[in-house]
């Protein structure tokens, strides 16, 4: 363990470039080319074993180690965002409308560098790592769902997991037993009207007063017909009606996107948006189209390997505090690998300590201080082979 520790020392400059290679190499989900033959070409100068088209494009690469055990596996995402980017520095996107603006590139040279040093001391780990390397998590249905149908976690006893969290400080590491990150849900609705003359409203049925009747009734799904001593969101993105200025809009399209951790208050809010919208249209006399998506289902932390994860990162030096947070209600297709085997989805805190404030994810000047990344890789490697060491057969 402490060669592990030492050994993650070393090579931080190498998780460094990395990270900015990727950075600066950017592909969006689902069009995930160079990026995966970048991992498993690294994997493979290794000598681990390596899979690749996983699912569709993700990439597996097995450790065996030098003695027999049980198996960890060890999860990061590689995709990027439609987003441009506005940082000025030496490693800013080349690619024209695209970035790494959720730490995606931070998670996939955590990985590679650690494994990277696991490899070094192969022979005295009892058991074998799992290291799946995904695509496509910004997107639903995302990449976790097929990768497991197409094997990544047989023969896997357990699987551990972090995201680099920007507005979290660097030192920190959140854990949370049970939801730790909410279902992603989608919505889309086309409201019909009859367009008219805007001096003339009476001739017409105007979508967008409609719509904007609707989206302001809207919360009170949440306020009113959600238990308050429940958690949820809906929130709307997305109101387009374009149209002259002096025509009354005969159509509206919205989109937008709800967040829960029950089943039950889940099932609710995708049948009281159609109830309100369909009542809002009939009092219009306007009609509808609604479509709802099942994104991501809920985070699930496993109790057991999260106390044991917590413990783990106490006893690491760059760890400064180890927190119970809140749950998220941001979304992550981790979970579907939580649904399969045991494990825990933590957040390392990577927030610069002189920054006055952090950018949020998905945001066009989102960095974060990739010293956090050494902390992830402690942590993930630490809790690897103490659970390893533990359960060796």
């Amino acid at each position: 363990m402490e060669h592990l520790l030492t050994g993650l020392d070393k090579e931080f400059e190498e998780m460094v470039s990395i990270r900015r290679y990727l950075h600066a190499n950017p592909e969006l989900s689902f069009q995930e080319i160079h990026t995966p033959a970048y991992i498993a070409n690294y994997h493979r100068e290794l000598g681990l074993e390596v899979r690749e088209g996983v699912g569709g494009r993700g990439v597996v690469a097995t450790l065996r180690g030098g003695k027999p055990g049980k198996t960890v596996a060890l999860r990061a995402d590689f995709d990027a965002l439609a987003i441009q980017e506005l940082n000025d520095i030496p490693y800013k996107s080349k690619v024209d409308g695209v970035m790494h603006a959720c730490g995606h590139d931070g998670h996939t040279a955590t990985l590679l560098v650690l494994a990277k040093v696991l490899n070094s001391i192969k022979e005295e780990i009892a058991g074998d790592i799992v290291f799946i390397h995904q695509f496509a998590e910004e997107l639903a249905p995302g990449g976790a769902k097929p990768m497991i149908e197409d094997g990544c976690l047989d023969g896997v006893d357990v699987i551990f997991g972090t995201h680099l969290w920007a507005p979290t400080p660097l030192g920190e590491i959140w854990v949370r037993k049970g939801p730790i990150m909410a279902a992603a849900d989608r919505f889309e609705i086309t409201i019909h009207g009859m367009g008219g003359h805007g001096a003339e409203p009476h001739h017409s049925v105007d979508a967008i007063l409609i719509a904007s009747q609707f989206v302001t009734q809207l919360q009170s799904i949440v306020s009113r017909r959600v238990n308050p001593l429940k958690s949820a969101v809906v929130s709307v993105g997305h109101f387009e009606a374009i149209n002259p200025f002096n025509v009354i809009a005969g159509e509206v399209k919205l989109a937008g996107t709800v967040r829960t951790f029950e089943e039950d208050i889940r099932t609710l809010i995708e049948n009281e948006i159609e109830l309100l919208l369909k009542s809002v249209c009939d009092g219009a006399h306007a009609t509808y189209e609604y479509k709802f998506t099942r994104g991501y289902p809920p985070v699930v932390n496993h109790p057991e390997e999260t106390e044991f994860l917590a413990s783990v990162a106490s006893q690491i030096h760059e760890v400064q505090d180890v927190i119970e947070c809140d749950p998220f209600m941001i979304g992550e297709d981790f979970a579907y690998y939580l649904e399969k085997v045991p494990g825990t989805f933590f957040i390392t805190g990577a927030k610069d300590p002189s920054w006055e404030m952090a950018y949020p994810h998905h945001h066009a000047r989102f960095n974060f201080d990739e010293r956090a990344m050494l902390t992830a890789a402690k942590t993930l490697g630490l809790a690897t082979l103490e659970y390893l060491t533990t359960n060796s057969k």
